[in-house]
């Protein structure tokens, strides 16, 4: 019995003290801790000529806050209601410094998740937490994740033209500003202007403002154009293409075959993430290298792609899947798989969404390319310290954190439009909706 009840005594003791532990850390997490989140707000602006969505969390010490991109411009005053009537009474009174536990919480908190909502919301959060990591300990967030693996990010810029002539002149300006990797488009996406609108038009389906875009026309109009830009600006430029998923896989398959003899550096998004599994077929059948993810929400939609090799570039909407927390797993995961990253940069990523790619892009061996858009000089007055551009690279600041500040009162005068923001219906001559 006196052994049974030293074990009892010892057990009930390991109890104690581990219920102690738990105790001190809860305590840690929910309001004790030397630096807690007093306030999570969205702030709305649209310098840029998009709906753009910027996180400011506040702390207890006076004057230490973080911003963090949570841009949906097609659903932004959804993304703001979630930070507002969300995010920010769950964070208030948490400690600012345990960012994998605040993010693990404040994502499975809404029981249902994954949603590009909430994943935005999320993200605005948790790049607001590494910024304040930064500032604290008086360091780019780059050094956060092991310092630099190289000095910029090499970039690519969107060439396009209406017809080849202005496609030549938009490249050739690309090449005279020092950009190496230059994506080439005829018109819009999906060359929606290259086949006649006149059996849509007489349909009367849908819209007068909708487009239209048939795959034949454009599968053949983008064959001509790698031909025409290859042969006028020879081998030394690398060209990308992105198809937007606007058709179907098979015809996927067959304009990578038929491209293939131009060498592109990658062809972006060349099915919808609903058809996934096409991917081992188009494997198949071309060595055009592939960049996949702009729509993905989660791991479940790129981890058997990059394990399967079946794609060469992971091309993610950092704040469409929750922020650098998870974005820093996913370089990780691709690195094994000799999976490069070219994290989605387009103008409806603010500078700070823009900012946090690069620190990213600094500090992982694995990076590829990344897209780059300009800013305008309104986002430069409202976002000071926007990354900037070099002869094709891109550059962040070294000061502490992600280094982009706002100026919430030239913020304030940019405001949204009324239009609320939607993706511009796509169909077929029949009036058929095309997925984007």
């Amino acid at each position: 019995m006196g052994g049974l009840g030293a074990l009892a005594s010892a057990l009930a003791f390991t109890s104690a003290k581990e219920q102690a532990a738990a105790a001190e850390y809860e305590k840690a997490t929910r309001g004790d801790a030397p630096l807690k989140i007093t306030r999570v707000r969205p702030i709305l602006t649209n310098p840029q000529g998009q709906r753009l969505v910027v996180v400011k969390v506040e702390t207890s010490e006076p004057g230490l806050y973080g911003l963090g991109c949570a841009t949906y411009n097609q659903r932004p005053l959804a993304v703001a209601t979630a930070v507002e009537k969300y995010l920010d009474p769950f964070a208030r009174d948490r400690s600012a410094e345990n960012i994998e536990d605040l993010w693990q919480n404040a994502y499975t908190s809404s029981y249902w998740r994954n949603g590009p909502v909430l994943n935005n919301a999320l993200s605005g959060l948790d790049m607001a937490l590494w910024d304040i990591k930064g500032k604290r300990a008086n360091m780019p967030v780059y050094q956060l994740f092991g310092g630099k693996a190289r000095f910029a990010a090499d970039c690519y810029s969107h060439a396009s033209g209406r017809d080849h002539q202005q496609l030549d002149d938009s490249v050739a300006s690309k090449i005279e500003q020092g950009f190496r990797h230059v994506r080439i488009q005829l018109g819009s996406y999906g060359s929606s202007h290259l086949s006649s609108k006149a059996d849509f038009k007489e349909a009367g389906f849908g819209l007068p403002r909708d487009s239209h875009m048939d795959p034949g026309p454009y599968i053949k109009a983008t064959i001509a154009m790698f031909d025409h830009v290859r042969n006028k600006f020879g081998d030394e430029i690398e060209l990308l293409h992105d198809i937007h998923e606007r058709i179907s896989p098979m015809d996927a398959i067959r304009l990578l075959k038929a491209v293939e003899t131009y060498r592109p550096f990658f062809i972006e998004d060349p099915v919808a993430p609903e058809d996934n599994g096409w991917f081992k077929t188009l494997r198949q059948h071309s060595s055009v290298p592939i960049a996949m993810g702009e729509l993905f929400n989660n791991p479940h939609e790129w981890v058997e792609l990059i394990t399967g090799r079946l794609i060469d570039y992971i091309r993610v909407h950092l704040s469409q899947i929750g922020g650098l927390t998870p974005a820093r797993k996913l370089a990780a995961l691709a690195e094994w798989f000799h999976v490069k990253s070219a994290w989605h940069g387009p103008g409806d990523v603010s500078p700070v969404g823009h900012a946090a790619n690069v620190h990213l892009d600094l500090a992982i061996p694995n990076f590829g390319i990344q897209e780059y858009s300009p800013f305008r000089d309104s986002t430069r007055e409202v976002f000071p310290g926007c990354p900037t551009m070099t002869n094709g690279y891109l550059h962040v600041s070294d000061a502490p954190g992600l280094g982009v500040d706002i100026d919430e009162k030239l913020a304030a005068q940019h405001p949204y439009p009324d239009d609320p923001g939607f993706w511009k219906p796509i169909r077929r001559r029949d009036g058929t909706a095309v997925r984007p």
